[in-house]
């Protein structure tokens, strides 16, 4: 009987006993080592020492095998041969493996707007870059304000513009030289005042069908517009009057330029197709054929 009570017998082995799991988020105990006594705290726990970094120092059967229960960041030397096996079995049927594909053709919003090159043109380039360059010139100038030029040449074509009307002409020609030199100049003023008005007309038309222009440039540019080509019609008007079969002629043909030039002017001023250009330049040039062409003033 005493030798059942110590645990002697037939057999002297210590009783085997299952290791306990650890709670959650606990290493678990590894497997007992051969010929090795593991003792169970208290708790529940296995023991475990600490390092200086904090962390868990445990003593296992073999060396280099990955700790039971131990994330694999933690050194997994089996971590990389397992992306290996991953990434070679990634396009085998069964697996899927994420891609993207660059659109070299995808456009983030519309394309950006012409900026304009290059300095202020002075007035001599300008004024024959709108008769032999329109849509370099205009493009150049869409941020420039042109009022020198554009004031000067309104006015001096308005000085003229009274001699090319048959009855305007009389008058002035029968008037006194006190009395005409007034009337003259009001005619001068008139013209520019009304290039200055039909060039904000065209301006705000332009803007509400979606043009990004400055109005300094666009009123400006409408005012040159008007009086260059209108400069061939006058100049056979002084000697042959504005009644003339070819006079007539001149003044259609002009008025077709002019409305040419302002569509492309327009349309590099405000970033706009030709068809909103022309119509946002229709009234301007209505009252250009109405007052002008047809010598109606």
């Amino acid at each position: 009987m005493a030798g059942f009570r110590n645990g002697r017998g037939r057999d002297n082995r210590p009783p085997q006993q299952q290791p306990q799991q650890a709670p959650y988020g606990y290493d678990a105990a590894p497997p007992p080592h051969p010929q090795q006594q593991w003792q169970q705290p208290p708790q529940g726990r296995p023991q475990q020492g600490y390092g200086q970094q904090g962390r868990p120092q445990q003593s296992y059967g073999q060396q280099g095998q990955q700790p039971y229960g131990e994330p694999e960041y933690f050194g997994d030397p089996y971590g990389q041969q397992q992306h290996q096996q991953h990434a070679a079995a990634a396009n085998n049927p069964g697996h899927t493996q994420m891609f993207s594909v660059d659109d070299p053709y995808a456009q983030a919003g519309p394309p950006p707007a012409p900026v304009p090159t290059g300095p202020r043109l002075p007035w001599k380039p300008l004024l024959s870059g709108i008769v032999l360059r329109p849509a370099d010139t205009f493009l150049r100038m869409r941020d420039h304000a042109v009022w020198g030029p554009a004031l000067i040449v309104t006015f001096l074509y308005g000085l003229l513009a009274i001699f090319g009307f048959d009855k305007a002409r009389e008058e002035a020609i029968n008037a006194t030289l006190s009395s005409a030199i007034p009337y003259v100049l009001m005619t001068a003023l008139g013209f520019v005042l009304g290039g200055l008005i039909l060039g904000a007309v065209t301006h705000t038309l332009a803007r509400q069908l979606g043009g990004d222009g400055a109005w300094q440039p666009t009123v400006g540019l409408s005012m040159l517009i008007m009086s260059i080509t209108d400069a061939p019609r006058l100049v056979f008007a002084l000697f042959l009057g504005g009644e003339n079969g070819l006079v007539q002629v001149i003044g259609w043909a002009t008025w077709l330029a002019a409305g040419a030039l302002f569509t492309v002017m327009v349309s590099r001023s405000h970033d706009l197709p030709w068809p909103k250009a022309l119509g946002a330049s229709a009234i301007q040039l209505v009252a250009l054929l109405s007052l002008i062409k047809l010598g109606t003033l």
